[in-house]
């Protein structure tokens, strides 16, 4: 059995912060540094008590209401989030009860990062084709902003919080084609929070800055961002050429290449590092920022919104893990 994306909705915090108020923050930045250097001008960001399975609450009460779904043919949740509520319960459980649903329902969440959404539709797709379920209501949730410092002015140029609501189901306006995955956990090192975990239960308090005063702790984000450049600018240029041969496609048979939203540099680098006319490839960030598992999502609701999703779209997320996959979205008008 075909499983299709039926529709996506997705949800942002109220809060928002502009690069106004981050150079009010760091005044050896300017708007026009930070706008130029990563392609955001805001971010949202979730408040002190507003967590993933709130969001992802909300992103799924929107996509009830958008799209006049009844929420008794829900009948598998998946949540991926990297920021859950606590150890256990599973937050799907939690989203289940508050979202009402049918207690025949299944729900579990998976810790995945930049490629979550892609992974998600391949376990609802597998879902679909074993004949569990029918109505797979995938949500990507995540606060990163929670594991940020609040002097580190990178990641939270970069970074936003957000959720997303898709329902994968036996019918709909995008079938889902064949996978390309991959890992490579020796990459585990360059994109970790440290603690709060069974190995390192305790805060180390190991704050330190750098020459130019930016933070590194083992209690709070952190990234180093040319090793996950280098580990980008290698793997997704195979996943392309293997998702099209997989696919029996070639480039000229995609219509719209979505990649995870990382930022505007490393985007525009792979654009032309894998050659894509720049009408072919989407940006949806600047607004946003890198919602980590739901800008593939975002990124595609808005292309709908705007009429680009006609034909044979490439899907791509790549990052913490390592982890990355790709698939096409073969859409109908």
């Amino acid at each position: 059995m075909k499983a299709y994306i039926k529709a996506i909705s997705y949800y942002l915090p109220e809060q928002v912060v502009t690069n106004e108020d981050l150079v009010k923050e760091f005044p050896e930045w300017t708007v026009e540094k930070v706008a130029a250097k990563v392609g955001v001008h805001e971010r949202h960001v979730a408040a002190a008590t507003e967590t993933a399975s709130d969001m992802a609450t909300k992103a799924s009460e929107i996509l009830f209401t958008e799209h006049g779904i009844d929420r008794s043919t829900i009948d598998f949740v998946l949540l991926c989030t990297q920021s859950p509520d606590y150890f256990l319960p599973t937050s799907a459980c939690l989203i289940q009860n508050r979202l009402g649903l049918s207690t025949s329902c299944g729900a579990l969440d998976f810790n995945l990062g930049c490629s979550g959404f892609v992974y998600g539709l391949s376990l609802a797709k597998g879902l679909i084709a074993g004949g569990i379920a029918k109505n797979v209501l995938l949500l990507t949730s995540e606060t990163y902003s929670k594991h940020i410092h609040p002097k580190d002015k990178g990641n939270r140029t970069i970074f936003g919080d957000a959720s997303a609501a898709t329902l994968v189901s036996t019918d709909g306006f995008a079938s889902i084609e064949d996978f390309c995955l991959g890992t490579d956990g020796r990459g585990a090192e360059n994109l970790i929070v440290r603690n709060g975990g069974m190995r390192q239960q305790e805060a180390l308090n190991d704050l330190v800055f750098d020459e130019s005063g930016n933070p590194s702790s083992s209690d709070h984000l952190y990234m180093n961002g040319g090793e996950i450049f280098n580990f980008t600018s290698e793997a997704v240029p195979v996943l392309v050429d293997q998702v099209l041969e997989k696919n029996q496609l070639s480039k000229d048979d995609i219509q719209l290449f979505v990649f995870h939203q990382a930022n505007k540099y490393m985007m525009n680098y792979l654009r032309k590092l894998i050659e894509i006319d720049s009408d072919k490839f989407y940006f949806f960030l600047e607004n946003v920022g890198n919602t980590v598992s739901s800008t593939i999502p975002i990124a595609l609701c808005e292309a709908q919104k705007e009429g680009k999703l006609n034909s044979n779209v490439m899907i791509a997320g790549f990052g913490v893990g390592y982890s990355w996959g790709a698939t096409v979205l073969k859409c109908s008008r």
